[in-house]
C-alpha cells in the first residue's frame, strides 16, 4: 500500500519549524492532487488531539498580555503583520487537523481541506516575507493560541468543528480585513494591502468550505443547521464573538441570515 494522506497531514502537524511545515504542506497537496496519496477505507482511528509541532518562537500569551500596537510605526505595522501571519500558521495545522481527523468521509472534504492548508501556507509565506521587508521574522512578537485551544475542543465531533472553526474564528478575518486594507492603503502600505487582499478573497472560500461541510454534517445527523448552529454558538464561542459582521462576505461564504441574526444577538 503506498503512502497515504493521513499520514502526510500528520507529518505536517508534526513539522516543528515554519520552513519544514510549508515545506512539507507543499508537498503533501501537490502528492495529493497527482493521486499519490490514497484514502484508506480501514484507517486506524487518529491520535489524541495534541500541540502540533511549533517553533519555540513566538511566546504564547493570553490576549489580554498581548499589547496592543499602531499601525503608524514600522514596529507596530510588524507586530500586526506578524498576529496575521500567526493566525495563517495556525491555519494550516486546523486545515490539516481537520484532514487528519475526521474519517470516513467523501473524497470531496478530503480536498477541501487539503486545498486550504495549501493556501493557508501560501498566505503565511507572503506574510512572512513582508514581516522580514520590515526587518523582522516569525517569532519576533507574542502570540495567542485561541485558534488550537477550540481546535482542541471540538476534535470529538466534525460537526463542531465546521462550525466553529472556519465559521466563526477564521470568519472573523471576513469582518476585519477590508478596514484593514482601507488603513494600510491610507498609510501608503500596498505592499501589505495587496497581501490581505488575496488572503481576503481566498478565506472566503475557506469559510464556505466550513459552511458546506458543517451543513453536510448536519444533513447526516438529520438536525437542522441554523438552531444547531446557534447551540454551538451558546455554548463555545459567546466570548469570542464581535461585531460588526461583514454580512456580505459571510453571505458568499454560505452564511444564510438566521444565521447572520444569530450572531449579531449574540455578539450583541
Amino acid at each position: 500500500m503506498g503512502a497515504s494522506l493521513f499520514d502526510a497531514a500528520r507529518a505536517c502537524l508534526d513539522a516543528a519549524t515554519p520552513e519544514a511545515k510549508v515545506a512539507a504542506t507543499f508537498v503533501a497537496a501537490e502528492a495529493f492532487a497527482r493521486g499519490e496519496l490514497a484514502i484508506p477505507d480501514a484507517a486506524p482511528e487518529p491520535d489524541p488531539i495534541g500541540m502540533p509541532g511549533r517553533p519555540e518562537r513566538p511566546l504564547l500569551l493570553h490576549p489580554r498580555d498581548l499589547p496592543r500596537r499602531g499601525f503608524g510605526s514600522n514596529e507596530g505595522r510588524a507586530a500586526f503583520i506578524h498576529a496575521i501571519a500567526h493566525i495563517e500558521f495556525n491555519a494550516i495545522d486546523l486545515a490539516w487537523d481537520a484532514a487528519y481527523r475526521f474519517r470516513g468521509m467523501p473524497r470531496e472534504f478530503y480536498l477541501d481541506w487539503v486545498g486550504v492548508a495549501n493556501d493557508e501556507a501560501r498566505h503565511f509565506t507572503l506574510l512572512r516575507a513582508r514581516l522580514n521587508d520590515l526587518g523582522h521574522d516569525y517569532g519576533d512578537f507574542g502570540a495567542h493560541n485561541g485558534l488550537w485551544e477550540m481546535a482542541e475542543k471540538t476534535a470529538h465531533d466534525g460537526l463542531a468543528r465546521m462550525a466553529l472553526v472556519p465559521r466563526v474564528l477564521e470568519a472573523r478575518g471576513l469582518d476585519v480585513t477590508p478596514g484593514m486594507i482601507v488603513k494600510l492603503r491610507s498609510l501608503g502600505d500596498d505592499a501589505t494591502a495587496d497581501i490581505l487582499d488575496v488572503i481576503l478573497r481566498e478565506e472566503v472560500a475557506h469559510v464556505a468550505a466550513g459552511s458546506r461541510w458543517f451543513r453536510w454534517y448536519c444533513d447526516r445527523a438529520g438536525v437542522d443547521p441554523a438552531p444547531r448552529f446557534r447551540e454551538l454558538l451558546t455554548q463555545y464561542a459567546r466570548a469570542v464573538l464581535y461585531g460588526p459582521f461583514n454580512h456580505q462576505a459571510r453571505s458568499a461564504a454560505g452564511f444564510d441570515e438566521d444565521e447572520l441574526a444569530a450572531l449579531e444577538k449574540l455578539a450583541g
